[in-house]
């Protein structure tokens, strides 16, 4: 299947002609205009220093349903170790996801081009960071973008154990609060898998994607 280069305006191709490892389109920039395009449209970014700017549909698509989040009682005593705090901190959450490489990849893919893009996002009230901290430190969080009732993860990571899945349990009980209707994984990794998340076809993550950017955003900082 064909790979499309993007023109410069913010659109793409339809998520569905993707090719089978899900990459859709090659080139664009990461501007705001741009990225709220994508992910309204099920696209994201995913690409290492030195590439061109590759944009994905996988199918199928990994999400969260929030009411699927497996807490195990572990997790329940590890919780109250951490205080948790959203968007104080999102600089640094981005930061240290960085030293965390991609599941298939070497090395950062956040590169200095997405962390730049991201904290424009997070300027702008759509990207979003959860922390867990312990005796001041942070120690796990996790950070993505916030569309409608749409949530999608871009990445996580913990210093200590536990902390980046007290992060996510935040979210998705803020998520739930809120009434958010779908918190996307994007890809497969062990890890969501243990703590409930499952793969969608993409067709079902578009039908549902669709519903949930018809309820307005909640931007600016998501205190609390």
């Amino acid at each position: 299947m064909p790979v499309f280069r993007l023109p410069p305006e913010p659109v793409f191709p339809p998520a569905d002609l993707a090719d089978p490892s899900g990459l859709l389109a090659v080139g664009g920039d990461l501007s705001l205009e741009r990225l709220v395009a994508a992910y309204a449209a099920g696209i994201f970014p995913w690409y290492s220093e030195g590439e061109p700017i590759l944009w994905h549909s996988p199918d199928p698509r990994f999400v969260l349903e929030l009411d699927d989040l497996r807490v195990s009682r572990s997790l329940r005593k590890s919780r109250r170790r951490h205080e948790v705090t959203f968007d104080t901190a999102f600089r640094q959450v981005i930061d240290a996801c960085a030293s965390v490489p991609r599941p298939g990849q070497g090395g950062t893919w956040i590169t200095r081009e997405m962390r730049e893009a991201y904290i424009g996002l997070h300027d702008h009230g759509l990207a979003h960071s959860v922390e867990a901290w312990r005796e001041g430190e942070l120690v796990g969080g996790i950070y993505g973008v916030s569309l409608g009732a749409a949530f999608f993860g871009e990445s996580m990571f913990h210093r200590r154990r536990d902390a980046s899945k007290v992060a996510l349990w935040a979210l998705v009980e803020r998520l739930r609060e809120w009434s958010f209707e779908l918190l996307d994984c994007q890809v497969y990794t062990p890890h969501l898998a243990s703590l409930g998340a499952c793969e969608w076809p993409r067709a079902r993550f578009l039908e549902v994607l669709e519903g949930a950017l018809s309820r307005p955003t909640r931007g600016g900082r998501w205190s609390g």
